[in-house]
């Protein structure tokens, strides 16, 4: 028998995976997140207009950016697929017998995909967003979920699109209540064996029963944490610096004179857009710090907004990484989403670091991020919902500030260059990701710098 020795941390492996053909490339870096308590249902209960559909979409894009597979299943949407043309809110009546078992039919049809995804494309969460108003369509679900090993968790609707106001919002009422007539609320006493969260008046109260599980804990988290205030948050990198303009990566350094320019052109901007109650955050970073202070308000540096670490090839250009650790070069190529620096991140791994931004920027109401290139990809992607492909790819240049207007299904966003010129750090992805690839095939993407 051998002896206990000390215990030491595993070596991060390369591990040998497919890519493009029939070649084996290797990548460093972790894998899709796999969670043990899923496949996950969350069925949406409630009167029609009261954010049914808002919190699926939110909750879906929050759930896939952490890395958890999600999708919304929209009933009404199977119901406009079925039924081309809307009539009237007599659709709705519970004594019409015909529409009745149209809209049973519907839910099944969705139950069915709901079941494809979960069983057959590696989802892991389905989010069945109808309004399931009675106990008789939400035990169908709950059976369903249950023979298939699943855990439980409007003005503007397409059916009034093109018609008048007036009658959209008499007959939108007139249909609320027809569900009224035989809705029946989730009872604490009767319903106290299931899982789940009833929001009282937009989030003014809570009640959270029986929650098990990672997923569902993230969840309610989530839940408790967002909120409907108009409301805008502006997203902008930090001034030009001078490791920008020798295209090197990483590092801690100051502004160049075109990024101090910037802070100058920025403060005006803000001051110019009268903001009520601004919030402004940067990281701890030189670079985030000094744009800040042109601003002349009170900041607020997050440790977790500093830029991605890039361990062994910080402070280094493309054209040195190339020349020093060609693999890990090619390596981040393949996948850079999920590719780790030595000693340093993934996206993957800055995703995680900000998702405690995410919540708190969901709670507050206007705030400006001053932050780096990688972060605010990041914090891009989820509230445009990009997928984790697209995220390390997104245009962020320097000396432009986003502006994202929360609406009421996604996120409007307005691009605003302050006119002072800087160097592009955007690296498009080459077409040879092979490891064995030449440097000129390697570096053919790379911006001037100077």
């Amino acid at each position: 028998m051998s002896e206990v020795g000390e215990l030491t941390q595993m070596p991060l492996q390369k591990v040998w995976i497919p890519h493009d053909s029939n070649r084996l490339h290797r990548r460093r870096g972790s894998a899709v997140p796999q969670f043990t308590n899923s496949p996950t249902m969350v069925i949406l209960v409630g009167l029609p207009a009261r954010g049914k559909t808002y919190i699926s979409k939110k909750l879906t894009r929050y759930l896939n950016w952490i890395g958890i597979p999600t999708k919304v299943f929209n009933v009404g949407q199977y119901r406009r697929e079925a039924v081309q043309t809307y009539k009237n809110y007599e659709f709705f009546r519970p004594d019409n017998q015909e529409a009745m078992h149209i809209r049973r039919q519907c839910a099944l049809a969705a139950l069915k995909d709901v079941h494809t995804y979960l069983s057959r494309e590696e989802g892991q969460v389905a989010v069945f967003d109808a309004t399931n108003t009675t106990r008789e369509r939400r035990n169908m679900i709950l059976q369903f979920a249950s023979d298939h090993g699943y855990k439980q968790v409007k003005l503007s609707s397409p059916d009034y699109k093109d018609c008048n106001r007036e009658e959209v919002v008499e007959d939108f009422l007139k249909r609320i209540e027809c569900y009224k007539l035989h809705y029946q609320p989730l009872d604490d006493e009767l319903d106290s064996a299931l899982s789940y969260i009833k929001i009282f008046n937009v989030g003014l109260r809570y009640l959270v029963n029986r929650v098990q599980d990672h997923v569902q804990s993230r969840t309610v988290y989530y839940l408790m944490n967002i909120h409907v205030t108009p409301r805008t948050i502006y997203l902008t990198r930090h001034g030009e610096s001078q490791l920008n303009l020798q295209g090197c990566i990483g590092g801690d350094s100051g502004l160049s004179p075109r990024g101090k320019q910037f802070a100058g052109a920025l403060a005006s901007f803000i001051e110019s857009q009268d903001i009520r109650a601004l919030k402004v955050w940067t990281s701890h970073m030189k670079r985030t710090i000094q744009t800040a202070e042109a601003l002349r308000v009170p900041y607020e540096q997050w440790k977790a907004l500093n830029e991605i670490d890039a361990g062994v090839c910080e402070e280094m250009s493309y054209e040195e990484i190339q020349t020093h650790h060609p693999e890990e070069f090619a390596l981040r190529d393949q996948d850079k989403y999920r590719y780790r620096y030595p000693k340093g991140e993934s996206y993957e791994d800055l995703v995680q670091r900000l998702e405690p931004v995410i919540m708190e920027l969901e709670r507050q109401e206007n705030v400006l991020v001053i932050c780096h290139q990688a972060v605010m990809r990041c914090l891009l992607a989820y509230f445009l919902d990009k997928s984790a492909e697209e995220l390390p790819y997104l245009k962020c240049p320097l000396h432009t500030v986003l502006k994202l207007t929360p609406v009421a299904y996604g996120c409007q966003v307005e691009s605003i260059f302050l006119n002072v010129e800087a160097v592009n750090t955007h690296r498009e992805r080459p077409q040879n990701v092979d490891v064995t690839r030449e440097p000129e095939e390697a570096l053919g993407t790379v911006p001037d710098h100077y």
